[in-house]
């Protein structure tokens, strides 16, 4: 099956995952996840890529980012991803491939989405057992965004500056977004809009990427592909709305 081309607009974030190969680790001791961050933070910087939230887990990362140009994430990775594999191979002589093949994103809708996917970023060691809160996950933006440690490579959204008038107003509320579960239809949502290259928004926004795109932006089920009659029944009505 070929590759959907990865979308891209001005100012939407992107939810970005980069697997282990075969979900193996990539993480090994508190130095890597240190070199990784710094790395990623040379990259942002580099490529016009800002970093909202992030959380290195033992065998895949997220992140939540804004580019400046729709090559900025792929630039990104690409840099992060062959600095790492070096450094890793070379620390525990090892050779071969680290990651598993590209890495994976969506579009994300950030007025309906962007705070529920920053914390589903950071929640991630939760939902895996290695802790009961956030905080207590050292290689995670929530450090910043709850609790006001200044990490360089962070850089605030406007969806988060909305959350109060001053840093402390803003970590405030945004620990207490912490206090609601997020629904297992919203984990779903999320992780196959990025597992599958959709986008992860509300009707109105998904029907103008589409429009822009020219291309599926979500499952529409069997008959979805584009010279079907069902996709350019709903191409045609999306046009005249």
């Amino acid at each position: 099956m070929a590759r959907l081309p990865r979308l891209y607009v001005k100012g939407c974030s992107h939810h970005v995952i980069q697997r282990g190969n075969n979900r193996q680790a990539c993480f090994f001791a508190d130095a890597d996840y240190a070199i990784y961050l710094d790395k990623l933070r040379e990259s942002g910087e580099k490529y016009n890529v800002a970093i909202h939230a992030f959380v290195l887990m033992t065998n895949h990362v997220h992140l939540l980012v804004t580019p400046n140009d729709e090559i900025g994430v792929a630039r990104m990775m690409q840099a992060v991803g062959r600095y790492y594999v070096r450094y890793v191979n070379t620390i525990y002589q090892r050779s071969g491939t680290l990651w598993e093949g590209r890495y994976k994103s969506t579009l994300v809708d950030d007025e309906y989405y962007f705070l529920t996917v920053s914390r589903y970023i950071e929640l991630n060691p939760v939902r895996a057992g290695m802790v009961d809160h956030p905080a207590e996950y050292p290689w995670s933006s929530y450090h910043a965004n709850g609790l006001g440690k200044d990490i360089q490579l962070m850089t605030s959204h406007r969806v988060y500056e909305r959350l109060g008038e001053d840093k402390e107003a803003r970590q405030e509320n945004y620990r207490g977004l912490f206090n609601d579960i997020i629904p297992e239809c919203t984990l779903e949502d999320i992780r196959e809009a990025t597992n599958k290259a959709w986008v992860l928004g509300n009707t109105k926004f998904k029907q103008d990427i589409e429009l822009a795109a020219n291309r599926r932006i979500e499952s529409w089920g069997r008959g979805g592909d584009r010279k079907s009659a069902s996709y350019q029944k709903r191409l045609q009505l999306i046009k005249k709305q």
